[in-house]
This record gives C-alpha cells, structure tokens and sequence, in this order.
C-alpha cells in the first residue's frame, strides 16, 4: 500500500513515520527545501496539558490537549528510539494572571486546580508518560514575596508553578528530520507545492508542482497535513468548511542566554492578547508578546505566503518591541540588551484556527481549540491538529484508519 502525505511539517512528517513503522510505503510532499521549516519551529514547543484554556469553561479544549500531551513523548521514544529526558525542554511553566486579564484572579486560579486535578486523572497508570515528569504534585501558588522578586507585582496579579513544559521545536525538528532521512519507507519530495486532489477509481491522485514542472501522482489513500494549505486543498476534492475560520500571522522571538545572564522564569500571561517567556534547559530562550508579534490576518482560503524570518525594520522592532514589553513584568529580561543577544532569531508562522475574531475577543473561537482531529472519508484523510501538541496523537489515530480499501 502506498500512501500520500501533503505537508511536511510536524503533522505530516508523525503520520508518515507511524505510517513507515507499519510497513506502509509514504511519500512526503512539501514544498519547501526541508521538511519541518516553517510553522512547525516557528512557535514555542509548548506540550499543553490545559492550562492556558480558561476561556473554556466546558474544559473541553483541557481534556482534549492532555490527552495529545501525554501521547507526545511516549510517540517520540518509540519511533526516535531516544528516552524522554533527552529531549530539549524548557524549566516548567509559571501561570501568572496579568492585570487586564479576561479572567480574574479567582477564575484563573480555580481553573487551573481544576484542570490539575483532570491532569492526575489522565495519567493513572501512565505517571511518567509527560517527558518523565510526576505530575502528582499539587500546583503551588507563588508567594507574594516569590512574586515581586519575578515578576512586576502591579502587572503580574497572582503566579501559579505548574509541571507543564515546551520542548524546544527546532532541536525536535532536527531528529524528525533525521528519523524521516534514514527510513526506507518514506519518500520525500522537497520543493514540491500540492495544487489539488481528485478521486479516482480505486485510488487518489495528487497534483503538484515543483522546479521540473507539473506531475501527478497516484496513491491508494492520501492524508491531507497541510497547515495554511489544508482548506484549499480540501476544496479542490469537494470538501468546503461550513464555518468561519482565520490565518494569524504570529511571531516569536529567540536567542541564546547570555553566559553572565540570569535565567528568566518560564511564564505564560493569562488571560488575553498577552505572551510568554520560555526558557529551555539548553540556554535558549524564547519570547512572544501578541500586540508586538501578531502581525496579520486573512480569512482567505488560501492565505499570503508569509515569510517565515521577517525582513528590516520589521525584524528589529518585532524583537525590541518584544524585549520591550515583557520586560515590564519580568525583571531578569531587562538586563538584557536586544542589540548584542547571541543568535538571535525573529521567526514565525500561520495560526490556523476556527472563528472570526481575534484573541482580544472573551468570546473568540481562538480561546476554545477542541473541535479539532482527523477526518476520513474512505481513502482521503485531513487532520487539524489545532496545537502542536496534538500531532503525534492524531497520527496514530490517522494510521488507525488507514487500511486497503476494497
């Protein structure tokens, strides 16, 4: 059996190598020079358990995103054949509710135990599934002294520890792509943009576009993993979104720790068009402040082809700008000067989400990420992972339901 997958980032490249390690001959298409370089290590890494949906309250996005965060690390073991604790991740993350936040103090901090005590749930019989961490121990409420010596108390209202972590993408990308490079299953065409899909008989055949012209290929099913791409593609095989949705164009911010640096605290500001600060264990940090990074939106079928590394000035004010503000809550941040951080990096990538308004909205779709999953219809498969950290858990899933279709 061979199968299709359109789409080369993180979703794409989890369903072809669960695929490959079933015995199935894949075939990656993606129309960049290397798989897995633009959304997919545009962002923070975040493994979400839940924490970040208050404005859930049906905590349905919670259940959803602890089910992928304890599918993530058990998927990397067993198909990178590396443990848990090798992997780049980041010092866990502290919830910290910012003054204008869309939820109170009480809100928030009611939220959290609650979806702390769904997370102890999950894991019976699996305790060390996220990245080895013991996720038993109770969520601790930062002191008031603990919170002035991190954070600006008049902006930061109330600080919560939590175990949850990122895992550093571009280091994951890196053993993705390595994995992906060295298994005879998989076939990998670079440079090769998908221009539509149609039915055929007993098969599904692919048409692309790529330096040596048009070809088309045939395949027995096809798993549509595009990310900005999927709606389009859906279209050209029938398949029409009966809801509103949009591209966010959304940036973040990334440099090396200088040596004589002190460590920023891994936080993320709730709830509302704020940001967060991620510290990983190699001495990577990363930054990412909505007002400051969001920097377009399309509701277009097919968005613009944002670049995924901005161009001067835009590069330069996104990362000051950045700097800028979360150094109004986070003192260690402003010893730092932007002009002289070792490899510093502006990058970003599409927020794919349903809805029709923004963040700043209580109400938007964007603060609810559940409706999301793999849909089949007999050979053709498309998958909306909604978070990075659905995709090793939606592959599987996607692989589950595909079989020799008589």
């Amino acid at each position: 059996m061979r199968v299709g997958v359109l789409g080369g980032g993180l979703q794409g490249c989890c369903v072809a190598i669960e695929l490959a390690n079933r015995g199935v001959d894949v075939t990656i298409f993606d129309k960049n020079e290397a798989l897995l370089s633009r959304a997919a290590i545009a962002n923070e890494g975040k493994i979400h358990l839940g924490y970040m949906y208050a404005g859930d309250p049906t905590l349905s996005t919670a259940k959803t995103m602890m089910v992928g965060a304890l599918s993530f690390a058990p998927f990397l073991e067993r198909h990178l054949a590396l443990p848990a604790y090798s992997f780049s991740t980041s010092v866990p993350a502290t919830y910290v509710v910012h003054r204008d936040s869309q939820h109170s103090v009480e809100e928030v901090s009611g939220y959290l135990e609650t979806v702390h005590c769904m997370v102890n749930a999950a894991t019976e019989g699996k305790s060390r599934a996220y990245f080895g961490t013991d996720l038993r121990a109770p969520l601790r409420t930062l002191t008031a002294a603990e919170r002035e010596a991190e954070f600006d108390p008049e902006i930061a209202l109330a600080a919560v520890s939590t175990p949850e972590v990122a895992i550093n993408p571009t280091a994951l990308a890196l053993e993705i792509r390595k994995c992906i490079d060295d298994h005879p299953k998989i076939e990998v065409r670079r440079n090769s943009t998908v221009i539509g899909a149609e039915k055929e008989t007993v098969s599904i055949s692919v048409r692309i576009e790529s330096p040596n012209g048009r070809q088309q290929s045939s395949f027995d099913h096809v798993v549509n993993a595009l990310w900005d791409g999927r709606f389009a593609l859906n279209e050209t095989l029938g398949y029409r979104a009966n809801r509103p949705w949009l591209h966010r164009l959304k940036y973040g911010v990334s440099f090396r720790l200088p040596s004589n640096a002190i460590p920023p605290p891994s936080s993320t500001f709730v709830s509302g068009p704020f940001g967060e600060v991620v510290t990983y264990r190699d001495g990577i940090v990363y930054l990412t402040w909505y007002p400051e990074c969001l920097q377009a939106i399309s509701a277009d079928v097919t968005p613009p082809d944002w670049q995924t590394y901005p161009l001067e000035p835009l590069r330069s004010r996104i990362a000051s700008g950045t700097l800028r503000a979360l150094s109004e809550i986070v003192p260690t941040l402003r010893e730092l000067n932007v002009e002289s951080l070792p490899e510093i990096t502006v990058k970003g990538g599409a927020i794919v989400a349903w809805g029709k308004t923004d963040i700043y909205d209580p109400n938007s779709e964007l603060h609810c990420r559940f409706e999301i999953g793999v849909t089949s219809d007999e050979r053709f498969h498309f998958v909306d992972p909604g978070k990075l950290t659905m995709a090793p858990y939606f592959a599987e899933i996607c692989a589950d339901r595909i079989r020799p279709v008589h």
